[in-house]
C-alpha cells in the first residue's frame, strides 16, 4: 500500500491541457524569472523610447491635417487614421495598462490612472471608446478572461449570429467588411460603454439579469444606458473629430473645411479597417485555444495567454509601429503592464520558452491571420477547444 502512495506520488502532474506534454509549473517558473530580469531592468531608455513612438504618431495626425485641407485624398487620410490608431493602440493601450507607472521619469499624465482622465480624455486620447469603459472592459474582463465564454471580445462567441446564419456566404462576408470598416463605433465602443455600466450596476447593488449588453441598447436614445452613451462617446467625437476640427481651417475657405471632412471621414473608416485587421486576430484561428471555465492557477493560466494568442512579425520599431504594437499579443498577454519597448527584447526569449517547454507558439503574418479570424467568423473554421475538467 505505501508502495503504490509513493508511485502515485513519484508521478508527473497531468496537464491540463490534452494532447499537448506541459508541466505547466516549470513553464511558469521560467516566466517568472524572465519577468523579474524585464522589470529590474527598467531605466530612462524605456522613456526615450516612448516618447519617440508618441513622436511618430502626433506626426502622422500633423501631417494628415497640415495636407487634409488642399483636396479630399488617401494620403492625408492615411496619415490621419495611422496617428489615431496610434493614439490607441501604442499609447492608450499601454499606458492605460499601467505599463509605464514605474519607468522613471515618466510624467503623472502619463501613469495608468491619470492618462486620458477628466478633461484629458480629449488631450490624450480622443475617441469613441470612454477611457474609464477600456479600462474596465479590456484591461480587467479580456485579459482576466482570456479566450473564456466569458471573454466579452472572444470572437467567435460573439459572431455566433453570423456562424450559424443560413444566410449565402457572400453576404456574410459582406457583414464582416461592414463591421470592419465601423467597428469602433458599431462594437468597441458600445461593448465597452456597456460592460462598464453593467459594472458600475452591480457596485450600486442593482440586480443585473445581463439583457442591457445587448449593442443595440447603447444607440437607443430612451433608454438610461442610450443616452448615456451618445452624451458620454458618441457627441463627444463627433464634435471634435467632425465639427471643430474642419471649423478650424474656415480661415482658408469653405473648400478647405469639405476638404478636411471629407478626410476626417475616410480616416475614420481607414482606422478602423486597419485597427480591425490588427487587433481582431489576435485571439481567433483554428489552430488557436478558447476555454469553457476558469483556469485553475496561474500556471494554467499563463499557458493559456500563449495557446489563445497569436503574434505577427516582429522585431524593429517601424514594423512595429505599423502593426499598432499588437504584433506581441502573446508577451503583451503574459505581461500586460510591461512597456512596448520591453517586448522588442523579451518576444525572442519566450519564443525559446515555449520551445523548451512545448508550449504552442503561433506567430504568422497579419494577413494570414485575418484570413483565419474571417474563416472563424463566417463559420468555415471552428477554434481547438480546452474540454471543461
Amino acid at each position: 500500500m505505501n508502495t503504490a502512495v509513493a508511485m502515485r506520488v513519484e508521478e508527473p502532474p497531468r496537464s491540463a491541457f490534452p494532447g499537448l506534454d506541459i508541466d505547466e509549473e516549470a513553464f511558469a517558473r521560467d516566466l517568472q524569472t524572465l519577468r523579474t530580469e524585464m522589470e529590474s531592468s527598467l531605466g530612462p531608455e524605456d522613456l526615450a523610447h516612448f516618447r519617440k513612438i508618441e513622436r511618430w504618431g502626433r506626426v502622422c495626425s500633423a501631417l494628415g491635417y497640415a495636407t487634409a485641407w488642399l483636396a479630399p485624398n488617401p494620403l492625408s487620410a492615411l496619415l490621419i487614421a495611422q496617428g489615431n490608431t496610434a493614439r490607441w493602440t501604442m499609447m492608450a493601450h499601454h499606458v492605460t495598462h499601467r505599463g509605464y507607472d514605474r519607468v522613471p521619469g515618466m510624467p503623472e499624465h502619463r501613469t495608468g490612472r491619470a492618462f486620458a482622465s477628466g478633461w484629458r480624455r480629449f488631450l490624450d486620447w480622443p475617441d469613441w471608446i470612454h477611457p474609464d469603459a477600456w479600462r474596465h472592459e479590456h484591461n480587467a474582463l479580456h485579459h482576466g478572461r482570456t479566450g473564456e465564454t466569458a471573454d466579452p471580445d472572444l470572437v467567435e462567441e460573439n459572431t455566433g449570429f453570423l456562424r450559424d446564419s443560413s444566410m449565402p456566404m457572400l453576404a456574410k462576408y459582406a457583414v464582416v467588411a461592414f463591421f470592419a470598416c465601423t467597428w469602433k463605433l458599431t462594437y468597441y465602443a458600445p461593448n465597452t460603454f456597456l460592460e462598464w455600466r453593467r459594472a458600475e450596476r452591480r457596485r450600486a447593488g442593482e440586480k443585473d439579469d445581463g439583457s442591457n449588453l445587448r449593442l443595440i441598447t447603447a444607440f437607443n436614445p430612451l433608454t438610461a444606458d442610450g443616452r448615456a452613451f451618445w452624451w458620454t462617446c458618441i457627441l463627444p467625437y463627433v464634435g471634435l473629430r467632425f465639427v471643430l476640427l474642419p471649423a478650424l481651417f474656415a480661415p482658408l475657405g469653405m473648400w478647405a473645411v469639405l476638404s478636411v471632412l471629407a478626410n476626417s471621414v475616410l480616416a475614420e473608416l481607414l482606422t478602423n479597417l486597419q485597427s480591425f485587421v490588427l487587433i481582431a486576430p489576435n485571439h481567433a484561428g483554428d489552430d488557436l485555444y478558447r476555454f469553457h471555465d476558469r483556469a485553475k492557477n496561474n500556471a494554467e493560466f499563463s499557458v493559456r495567454q500563449v495557446i489563445g494568442s497569436v503574434n505577427y512579425a516582429t522585431g524593429s520599431d517601424v514594423v512595429d509601429f505599423l502593426h499598432g504594437w499588437l504584433n506581441y499579443q502573446i508577451e503583451h498577454h503574459l505581461w500586460p503592464s510591461l512597456p512596448m519597448s520591453k517586448y522588442q527584447q523579451v518576444q525572442p526569449r519566450v519564443k525559446a520558452l515555449c520551445e523548451k517547454h512545448g508550449v504552442p507558439y503561433v506567430q504568422e503574418g497579419v494577413f494570414r491571420r485575418v484570413k483565419k479570424l474571417v474563416d472563424i467568423m463566417v463559420g468555415r473554421n471552428s477554434m481547438r477547444t480546452v474540454p471543461t475538467r
